[in-house]
């Protein structure tokens, strides 16, 4: 069973402890009453948090509603239930589609910006995928009809807005740069060096200047060792991924593939 008392080792600061403590209380209800239960949706570091917490619990499941989604829900279904049963009508999730006039052409901040001033809390805010003439917009159950009613423009744009199936959203389809490399060795300061093509001790000033995150957990370690699948994120640059690590060359240096979201 999971343990209330893992959050005060987990949690780096005040805020930390409330979220956590939140979630804990949310997921181990649905555990003592063997019914679903889910938690808001989470940010890449706040999933990292929950899986500290959480660890191999049966029946969670971080859901955003596709497969790549960024901020996701942590769910809890009892043995009765599968996975399947989230893209159903009583998900907690609900996808909205938002149109508007492509030469408009409103932004994500847009959209966040849009949400938020309706009152809107960003927990109950999941992903936002822009279109060329529409937006997928992914929201708590909850808030739901009241964001379909009172979206009503995004920047400069008026939005005509109606709910659609989990199963019929639109994510764009990201454009990755892929690298292949050989590294001398998997530090943080390497794999950053080379994804984003700087240098290695500017990397590593980077990494101490709090400006790298490893799956949305901020990293100030430029010799943090990189695991096989990890998102390293630098502010200002962008995102990648350590897609492959693929063993060593001749060398002696350990040949990668790294992604580079554009």
């Amino acid at each position: 069973m999971i343990n209330r008392s893992n959050i005060e080792k987990i949690a780096h600061s005040p805020e930390d402890k409330l979220l956590l403590a939140k979630l804990w209380d949310k997921i181990h209800s649905g555990i003592l009453r063997n019914i679903p239960s889910h938690t808001p949706f989470l940010s890449p570091g706040e999933q990292e948090m929950a899986r500290y917490l959480f660890g191999n619990v049966q029946g969670l499941h971080f859901f955003g509603g596709y497969e790549d989604a960024e901020r996701k829900m942590l769910v809890y279904l009892p043995d009765y239930l599968d996975e399947s049963c989230l893209y159903e009508e009583d998900s907690p999730m609900v996808c909205l589609r938002s149109s508007f006039y492509q030469l408009d052409a409103p932004t994500h901040r847009d959209f966040l910006g849009a949400l938020m001033g309706c009152g809107i809390a960003r927990e109950s805010i999941g992903d936002i995928c822009v279109g060329n003439a529409s937006c997928d917009l992914f929201v708590s159950a909850e808030i739901a009809t009241f964001v379909l009613h009172n979206l009503l423009s995004a920047g400069r744009a008026k939005l005509t807005m109606k709910t659609v199936s989990l199963k019929e959203a639109v994510v764009p389809v990201q454009e990755v740069k892929q690298i292949h490399d050989t590294l001398a060795s998997l530090r943080l300061d390497s794999v950053v060096s080379s994804g984003f093509r700087i240098g290695r001790s500017m990397a590593s000033q980077h990494i101490c200047a709090g400006k790298v995150s490893i799956d949305g957990l901020p990293c100030e370690k430029p010799d943090k060792p990189v695991a096989e699948g990890a998102k390293i994120s630098l502010r200002g640059a962008g995102k990648i991924k350590l897609e492959a690590v693929n063993g060593q060359t001749k060398k002696g240096r350990i040949s990668v593939v790294i992604h580079r979201y554009m």
